[in-house]
């Protein structure tokens, strides 16, 4: 009997993790429950050989957000054609560009052969397929509509691709001038620092304050240079471990949240996504209690998957869906009126996707005002950096000059 790696949440929110044998996804997740446990994650554990492992992830294509929308939009083409299952993975696996993907829609094929359903077979790649992307085409295969869930995923996971698309571009641009920056202040400090140094001394005069900043400043660096590559190595990986712990990621979420300026973006982002998620579950008519516990590992937050699962502690405890939320304190006062609308009139799925869309127009919202507010920012930047220098060069050759005319 295969063994499957689980992680799941007890009655007071403390994480758990474990292994367990059983026949199927399916069979771990209702055994958790029967436990009083709250599934986050299931995937099949596979022994193998690590050195050849190591080799090929080293090589491995990425499958990207693109590579599932296309493949979600050639099943919904495909089974809505009428083709069955099998043959429609059959022929993308024949016809896939991506090595990867190519590879796991093979063994894919091969679960299938040997009588797995297609949600099982994608639940033995969870790094190919999240949690919520097998939950979907598990509702489908129950519902009988798999070709509609197809669709809904290939729509779910364009928006996500062009959300993620306008942050990255709304932050290239930062980035890419803080690190000119970083580069430039490094190589002033290192090589034109010391070189106007010696000239400097070699005159005996006093030097200006600013100078014997940039001087100490660059003897310092020059002198100490291994230590401090190695301490920020030391800081990159204590900060990766910090943040693969338990607390550390559910403190870096949160963090990512409260930035100054990109908080608002990822946050937006977040709760666009969680509508998008929740709407597409209830229209296809999952349970909310589950729609909430899938949904709430889908957004990548320990901190909102931690007030979604309040949230859903609520909805089992008889409460309704606007007063959970508005004791989550993660929505908009706007968004709380429109749940109670939906609540009152029986539309709640409709306003779900009108949230998502007004969520959607924030995050446009957001990143404009982002871009907009960045640039001042490093321009005042970049002019402190280049004034400091300039004064730590220029003043004291001003003196110079002024007692050699004297």
């Amino acid at each position: 009997m295969p063994v499957f790696h689980y992680k799941a949440r007890g009655s007071h929110g403390d994480a758990i993790e474990g292994t367990l044998d059983a026949g199927s996804t399916d069979a771990v997740a209702a055994h958790l429950m029967d436990s009083g446990l709250t599934p986050i994650d299931i995937y099949l554990q596979v022994k193998h050989s690590t050195v050849r492992m190591d080799f090929n992830e080293l090589f491995r294509q990425k499958v990207e957000t693109a590579d599932l929308i296309q493949f979600s939009r050639q099943m919904y083409s495909m089974l809505r054609a009428g083709i069955p299952i099998f043959r429609a993975v059959t022929g993308l696996a024949a016809t896939t560009a991506n090595r990867t993907l190519k590879q796991t829609l093979e063994n894919v094929t091969g679960s299938l052969e040997s009588g797995r359903s297609l949600s099982e077979a994608l639940a033995q790649h969870p790094d190919i397929f999240s949690m919520f992307y097998i939950s979907m085409v598990r509702v489908g295969e129950t519902s009988g509509h798999i070709e509609d869930i197809f669709k809904q995923l290939a729509f779910y996971l364009d928006r996500e691709k062009e959300t993620r698309k306008k942050i990255k571009s709304a932050l290239r641009y930062p980035m890419f001038v803080i690190t000119a920056i970083a580069v430039a202040l490094g190589i002033i400090s290192i090589f034109v620092i010391p070189a106007f140094a010696d000239m400097f001394r070699s005159f005996g005069a006093e030097l200006p304050l600013p100078t014997r900043i940039l001087m100490a400043l660059s003897d310092f660096m020059v002198a100490y240079w291994p230590m401090l590559l190695g301490g920020i190595i030391a800081a990159i990986i204590g900060l990766r471990m910090f943040i693969n712990s338990e607390d550390g990621a559910y403190r870096w979420d949160k963090l990512m949240l409260n930035l100054p300026l990109t908080g608002p973006v990822v946050y937006k982002a977040s709760l666009a996504r969680f509508s998008h998620l929740i709407a597409m579950s209830l229209g296809a008519a999952v349970p909310l209690i589950t729609s909430l516990t899938v949904v709430a590992r889908a957004l990548n937050n320990r901190f909102l998957e931690e007030r979604i699962l309040g949230m859903r502690s609520g909805i089992e405890q008889g409460k309704a869906l606007s007063m959970v939320a508005a004791n989550s304190g993660i929505f908009d006062p706007l968004v709380m009126q429109m749940l109670a609308v939906g609540e009152e009139s029986g539309t709640i799925t409709e306003l779900l996707k009108e949230i998502a869309d007004y969520y959607d127009r924030e995050v446009d919202y957001a990143t404009e005002r982002l871009s907009a507010s960045i640039e001042p920012i490093l321009t005042v930047i970049i002019g402190v950096l280049v004034l400091v220098m300039a004064m730590g060069v220029f003043l004291p050759m001003w003196d110079l000059a002024s007692a050699a005319l004297h």
